[in-house]
């Protein structure tokens, strides 16, 4: 039988990186809350997709590549910002518009699913998380299986996370409360992104 312990260790450590509030969280929970579950949920797709992609890059070897290279971090620092930087002001700006409650989803669900790849994708503290929970599970005769297994595994619960997250904030009364008090939960959205944003671009993450 396959002793699978050594997933122990990872899925816990990715369970607190993946699931505690953040960026990625955040904003599938303001889509969900917004828009309805439908939204969160397409979000929440693309989030899982591109913290995917980190992870069977960081299996495979080429994410040591790019975390190697300081030309590589700082492109990726700059784009993530200034993603987030745009959420900031997308979030600002509803805040700033009359408060007539929530509404059926008014962006596409592919735009939505690419919203969230970039969202993922741009972060280099993604690729880093996933560096540790891999470098967490590794025993001492690790090979292309130990690797595989935890990348398809922590994967998998990334998607349960956010799919939790869209379907916890799109319930009745969490919507109802958003409605009641939107253009201050989207002022807290705007200023919690203009943070990360600025703080990615400003915080020099180092090559590994």
């Amino acid at each position: 039988m396959t002793d699978l312990s050594f997933l122990i260790a990872p899925m816990l450590a990715f369970f607190v990186a993946a699931g505690s509030p953040g960026p990625a969280t955040l904003a599938c929970a303001g889509a969900a809350m917004a828009y309805g579950r439908a939204s969160g949920l397409a979000l929440g797709l693309g989030l899982a997709i591109g913290l995917s992609f980190w992870g069977l890059l960081t299996a495979i070897g080429l994410a040591a590549v790019v975390l190697g290279s300081p030309q590589a971090l700082l492109a990726l620092r700059l784009v993530g910002g200034a993603y987030l930087i745009w959420l900031a002001w997308r979030s600002a700006r509803s805040a700033f518009q009359p408060s007539d409650g929530v509404g059926d989803a008014t962006t596409s669900s592919k735009r939505l699913i690419l919203r969230g790849v970039l969202l993922n994708l741009s972060n280099p503290k993604a690729a880093l998380a996933w560096a540790a929970v891999i470098a967490l599970g590794l025993p001492a005769d690790a090979d292309a299986w130990h690797l595989t297994t935890i990348a398809v595994v922590c994967s998998a619960m990334g998607l349960l996370i956010y799919i939790a997250y869209a379907i916890g904030f799109a319930l009745p009364p969490v919507r109802q409360a958003y409605a009641r008090s939107r253009r201050m939960v989207d002022a807290c959205l705007a200023a919690l992104f203009g943070y990360a944003g600025l703080r990615l671009i400003l915080t020099k993450v180092d090559p590994v």
